[in-house]
């Protein structure tokens, strides 16, 4: 009976450690859609508390550094946007792997950029904080298209 309550215990404690140390997957999402709030808002400083210094962007029009994503920032009117179908992969307990669509109304530097994206981005919990370091966005083709 002892050897039965021994064992007992160990599988709970085991099972409490995993569930704490276990990512969140809502957690993520959420520093996801703040970092596209504060892009919405041009917040800066909100946006940098999010991201990575190191961050490495992918888009159509190039690649781009933090900085450069900042820019772009302030070149932007987004006068909304929706994210839905997250996929939220963690290939290890420090790094987690988004793929979701955005769906977008907005121009930058005076050309239409509204439309559905889908996206892929990456985090990294660095000193107990989850930060963005990449993310890339390809506009999805139309079903006329694809379908066609």
């Amino acid at each position: 009976m002892k050897r039965l309550m021994s064992y007992t215990m160990i599988a709970l404690f085991a099972t409490v450690a995993v569930s704490i140390a276990a990512p969140d997957k809502d957690e993520i999402m959420a520093k996801e859609k703040a970092a596209w709030q504060a892009f919405k808002d041009k917040d800066a400083d909100a946006f940098k508390k999010l991201i990575s210094s190191d961050l490495a962007t992918v888009s159509p029009d190039g690649m781009h550094n933090l900085e450069q994503e900042l820019d772009i920032m302030g070149k932007t009117e987004m006068k909304s946007f929706e994210l839905s179908d997250f996929n939220v992969t963690f290939p290890n307990p420090k790094t987690a792997i988004l793929t979701y669509k955005a769906t977008v109304e907005a121009t930058s530097a005076g050309k239409d950029a509204s439309g559905t994206y889908n996206v892929g981005s990456v985090w990294q919990k660095a000193k107990g904080t989850w930060q963005g370091v990449f993310h890339a966005e390809a506009k999805a083709e139309s079903a006329a298209k694809s379908g066609g």
